[in-house]
Order: structure tokens, then C-alpha cells, then sequence
């Protein structure tokens, strides 16, 4: 029955984001709330005007089909859900500040996503600590040490996430395969509600992917970027994380590692060159890519097999704790 629900949950999920993206992205351009060309930019590498509308379906997508499946409301489920609101809303203005040619300052993100994180921290959903694997003991880390790990882990996937999404069908295929990781490992490890937000965010992402693959017709924007990077930063807490000995901590960095690494490596170089961290340029792994000769889909394709790849690598890492 379960594998019914999740085919379901997947279907119903689908087809909210899929339904949704047409007539909200003729809205968006109605509202002008669109994704313009900017010239001698060179993270702006489409060529017309594409709507920034997608969040909201994929926003719709997830919570309508969350919501249906509880098995009852509870304060992580109300977290979760103010969390999502506060980063679509905070969003939603920082996109609305990109269709006009300017950048929103980063404090008030900064502290909206930090809000985020504490609410979910709030609720109980944390990294409280780790199995030793010699002892079989639960190593309870201090509460200052779980604040700390669980906010410091829900801002930076939110983060990564976001400075990923730049070329078309990247941030949302990435976020795929992460999710559907997730959700093999949720399901191994027996904890249902996990693999359910998980599927269910396999099932918005790859709607999404229908309008966003290249060459892109619609973008989910800052705000949908957000998002889907806390979702899964959630369900890596809710999930993956627990249970979890010394090892297996690795699981979700490494589901979640394309995006986690290269944005790793963007801080660094940005702190060394004595940059803002979260000044936007073109240093990521799909910029460099594009500047070492590939196009804009083998750069993208190249990334997705080395997500699939670590991927990979977490769930055997999985196995072998089994």
C-alpha cells in the first residue's frame, strides 16, 4: 500500500507543477515579472525574456500534496510549511528586484533564511547526534552544538542550491537526483514520512524540468531555487540524519554533493580574492565548464552524472552500514 501512495503522491505532485506553469508564467508576463537578458553578463546567458513563475508551482505542487498525505498536522508539519512560506516570500521580492536590473541587499535574506532554519529547529527537527559505531551508543551533542549543526546545515543546502540554479534544467535535475536519493535512503531506513516529502519532490522537480530543460521556457526564480533547497535540507534532518553513526553522516553531503562541494569551493575562492561571499559571478562549476569549451546542455548533463555518481556512492555507503 505504502508504494501506492507513493506512486500517487508522486503522480498528483506532477501534475500540479505541470498544470500550473503554463497559465502562471502568461501571468508573469502580463505582471512583467520576468527574467530579462542583460548584457556583458555573463551568468546571463539567455537571449529573451523568460518568466520567473515557476516557484509558485512548484510551491503548490509540494504543500497541496504534503498536506493530503499527513497522517495529522503537528508542529514540524507547521514548520515546515512557515519555513516554505517565509523563503517563497522573501524570494518572490528578491526575483522582483532582479526583473527591474537591481540586486536585493543580503542582510534581509540572510536573516529570513537564518528565521527559517530556527523555526524548524524549534519544532524538533534537528541534528541532535550520532551512534558511536564501536559502542552502539547515541552520542547526544550539547544543545548549543545541535542549534549550530542544524541551522548551519539548513542555510547552507538553502544556500547551495540557489547559487546553483544558473543554467538551464541544473538546479532542478540536481535537486532531483538528490531528492530521489533521499528517498531510497528514507525508505531503507524504514522512516515513511521522509521518503514521502522526498518523492513528492521528485515528482515537482521533474515537472518543473519539463518547462526548464533547455532551452528553458520558465524559471523558478530565487524564490523556487530557496525552496527546493530547504525542503531538502529537511528531509536530510528528518531522515538520512537520523539513525545516523559517524559514517553515515556522509550520506546526504555526498546525495547532496555536486551542489555542496563546488559551492565550497566558490566561498573559498571568493574569500580569498577578497569578494563578498555572496556577491553573484561566474564561478561556479557550469560557468567554468561553459569556459572550458562545452555547451550549455553537456555542462549540464556532465554535472548530472557526477551528482548520479556521488549519489551513488551514498547509497552504497548506505548498504554497507546496513
Amino acid at each position: 500500500m505504502m508504494i501506492i501512495s507513493y506512486v500517487i503522491a508522486f503522480a498528483v505532485s506532477f501534475f500540479i507543477v505541470y498544470l500550473l506553469i503554463p497559465p502562471l508564467g502568461r501571468l508573469a508576463f502580463r505582471l512583467d515579472f520576468v527574467d530579462k537578458p542583460r548584457e556583458n553578463v555573463e551568468r546571463k546567458i539567455h537571449r529573451k525574456p523568460i518568466p520567473l513563475t515557476a516557484s509558485y508551482a512548484i510551491f503548490a505542487g509540494f504543500i497541496v500534496t504534503y498536506l493530503f498525505y499527513l497522517k495529522g498536522f503537528t508542529l514540524q508539519t507547521g514548520a515546515i510549511v512557515l519555513g516554505s512560506v517565509l523563503l517563497i516570500a522573501i524570494g518572490t521580492v528578491d526575483d522582483w528586484y532582479k526583473t527591474h536590473g537591481k540586486d536585493f541587499p543580503t542582510l534581509p535574506k540572510f536573516l529570513v533564511q537564518i528565521s527559517a532554519a530556527v523555526v524548524v529547529y524549534a519544532s524538533g527537527i534537528t541534528f541532535s547526534g550520532f551512534y558511536n559505531p564501536i559502542s552502539g551508543a547515541f552520542v547526544n551533542l550539547p544543545e548549543v552544538l545541535q542549534f549550530l549543526l542544524t541551522i548551519l546545515w539548513i542555510f547552507g543546502v538553502t544556500t547551495v542550491i540557489n547559487f546553483s540554479d544558473g543554467m538551464d534544467g541544473l538546479a532542478g535535475g540536481l535537486s532531483a537526483i538528490s531528492a530521489g536519493t533521499l528517498f531510497v535512503v528514507a525508505l531503507a531506513m524504514g522512516q515513511s514520512d521522509s521518503a514521502m516529502m522526498a518523492i513528492i519532490l521528485v515528482g515537482v522537480t521533474i515537472a518543473y524540468l519539463r518547462y526548464n530543460k533547455p532551452p528553458a521556457q520558465v524559471f523558478m526564480g530565487d524564490a523556487g531555487a530557496t525552496f527546493l533547497g530547504f525542503i531538502l535540507a529537511v528531509i536530510a534532518l528528518d531522515g538520512a540524519f537520523k539513525q545516523a553513526t559517524v559514517l553515515s553522516i556522509l550520506i546526504p553531503i555526498l546525495a547532496l554533493g555536486v551542489p555542496i562541494f563546488d559551492n565550497i569551493f566558490v566561498v573559498i575562492k571568493r574569500f580569498l580574492g577578497g569578494k563578498p561571499i555572496y556577491q553573484a559571478d561566474a564561478s561556479q562549476a557550469h560557468y567554468r565548464l561553459l569556459r572550458a569549451g562545452l555547451s550549455p546542455k553537456q555542462a549540464v548533463m556532465f554535472l548530472y552524472l557526477i551528482s548520479g555518481c556521488l549519489s551513488l556512492s551514498s547509497i552504497i555507503l548506505l548498504m554497507l552500514q546496513v
